[in-house]
């Protein structure tokens, strides 16, 4: 139906056509009102479409996990759809055997590349200094003193290497990205580095954990794999090689070797070492715990889906009858990613970021000129300064309390590398409070208007611990979010 103003309408006059208006005058006329009636309609359909999505976003909370690169994002990602995606995480269980294989044998390799170059009298191959408060002992250079049966591991150790290349190969070969260095203090959080800076040992990447872990990528592969034989040769070589592996990570002098090399090998390789006896077998099963420690870089941004039912915090709103959604982005952390996180900002409910406290003594791996603490805490104070983020819910993981404790029992003294601490007493409790209240008040003096972070000290390897942990953010995020009207 058609409305056809009457003369007692005010616009009524507005809408005649002009007099004495020509033929032509009146199919220009006609043309543009028939335009912006199409216009007008567009601008309804998409008023109405949004409508739409708005109600279907009812009850849908956008996380970003954010922090350094190694601060444990993934890993707490793991912790949430372990906890909260069963079904997923069980399919996905077997698709993680090439990936706790390849952190196995990238180890074993890193270190064979260490042996080979002190045995040339050559530096090390990542000899660079990480910052680290390792001491020297001067008994070292006289300790490192090569048999026979270094060789001897490293000549038969030597298979590993083609088995690196076919795990790649298995989990997607692509290129093995080379860090990038960026001006120590002088670019934003978020710049892209001006100079770059390869690595002598890139991390190998992927783009996303599903192109390797999902059950139809596996099928897809194995169904591509040129070789009918029904032995699995990575699987077959690194139980074979599974005694001599033992005897490198075991042998006093190759130890040395690495504390001497300041190698950065990844905190789970402890982990993996001392499981080789279940690990390194042909009937090998994976555990959640080897999940977990299992690093695998990512260089896209994964989202995942959890879904959580009523509960505690209350009932789900405007039909929604199944729970909320979540919806959680894990971005790259390494400086030459950063720059991807700016587009997530936008509508985001909750930042949880990660800041390991082990790290006061340590270097960033992309750029040995910063500090790992130094870096974290400017990159909390970017996202508390933000006015895009200044409603947004902020949750902190004051992460890797475990092996801040192991260091301090070592006799590392943090007021060494943190003048700021003072005499406080050097124990972790003591430690904990002191990052707690720094970056407490980072956040009270740079947000743009007042709101409540939630600090949390963690070990996200703990999966006990750390699903109490995710059981509390979950229920203060959705209580947050229903108090603040955001789902409604």
């Amino acid at each position: 139906m058609v409305f056809t103003p009457g003369p007692s309408d005010p616009f009524y006059e507005l809408m005649q056509p002009p007099p004495n208006e020509t033929p032509a005058q009146k199919t220009a006329r006609q043309k543009r009102e028939l335009d912006a009636q199409r216009h007008s309609d567009k601008i309804d359909e998409d008023i109405k479409q949004e409508r739409v999505e708005a109600k279907n976003q009812r009850g849908v909370i956008k996380v970003l996990l954010l922090g350094q690169s190694e601060s444990g994002k993934s890993t707490t990602l793991k912790n949430f759809r372990m906890q909260y995606a069963k079904a997923e995480w069980s399919k996905e269980r077997n698709g993680w055997r090439a990936v706790v294989q390849l952190n196995v044998v990238r180890s074993i390799t890193a270190i064979l590349r260490v042996l080979e170059a002190e045995m040339n009298g050559d530096s090390p191959v990542d000899s660079e200094d990480d910052g680290t408060s390792a001491s020297q002992d001067s008994s070292d250079e006289e300790s490192l003193k090569f048999i026979d049966r270094h060789q001897l591991l490293m000549i038969r150790l030597a298979p590993l290497l083609g088995v690196e290349g076919e795990l790649k190969r298995r989990l997607g070969t692509g290129p093995e990205h080379a860090h990038a260095a960026a001006s120590p203090m002088s670019a934003t959080p978020f710049d892209e580095p001006e100079t770059t800076s390869k690595r002598k040992l890139p991390e190998f990447s992927v783009r996303s954990w599903r192109d390797v872990v999902s059950p139809e990528e596996r099928h897809s592969q194995s169904s591509a794999g040129s070789s009918s034989s029904k032995l699995d040769f990575p699987t077959d070589t690194i139980a074979s090689c599974r005694d001599d592996m033992k005897a490198l990570w075991n042998d006093k002098t190759v130890q040395l070797a690495l504390k001497r090399s300041k190698l950065q090998l990844p905190d789970s390789v402890g982990f993996f070492m001392n499981n080789l006896d279940r690990i390194a077998t042909r009937n090998y099963v994976v555990t959640d715990q080897d999940i977990v420690r299992a690093r695998l870089r990512t260089v896209g941004i994964q989202e995942h889906r959890l879904f959580f039912e009523r509960g505690p915090w209350g009932q789900a709103k405007s039909g929604n009858t199944h729970g909320w959604e979540w919806r959680i982005f894990d971005v790259g952390g390494c400086r030459t990613l950063r720059a991807a996180w700016l587009p997530y900002f936008d509508n985001v409910n909750v930042i949880i970021f990660l800041s390991p406290i082990s790290v006061f003594d340590q270097r960033l791996q992309e750029d040995s000129r910063v500090n790992r603490l130094e870096d974290s805490i400017i990159l909390w104070t970017s996202i508390c300064s933000s006015k895009l983020l200044a409603k947004t819910q902020l949750i902190l993981f004051l992460n890797k309390c475990d092996l801040l404790r192991r260091k301090l029992k070592r006799g590392v003294r943090l007021n060494q590398h943190l003048p700021s601490y003072g005499d406080r007493p050097n124990e972790v409790n003591s430690a904990i409070k002191y990052f707690r209240d720094k970056f407490k008040e980072i956040q009270k003096e740079c947000s743009p208007e007042p709101r409540t972070t939630y600090i949390y000290p963690t070990n996200v390897t703990d999966t006990e611990a750390t699903s109490t942990t995710l059981e509390s953010v979950r229920d203060g995020v959705l209580r947050e979010n229903l108090a603040t009207s955001q789902l409604i």
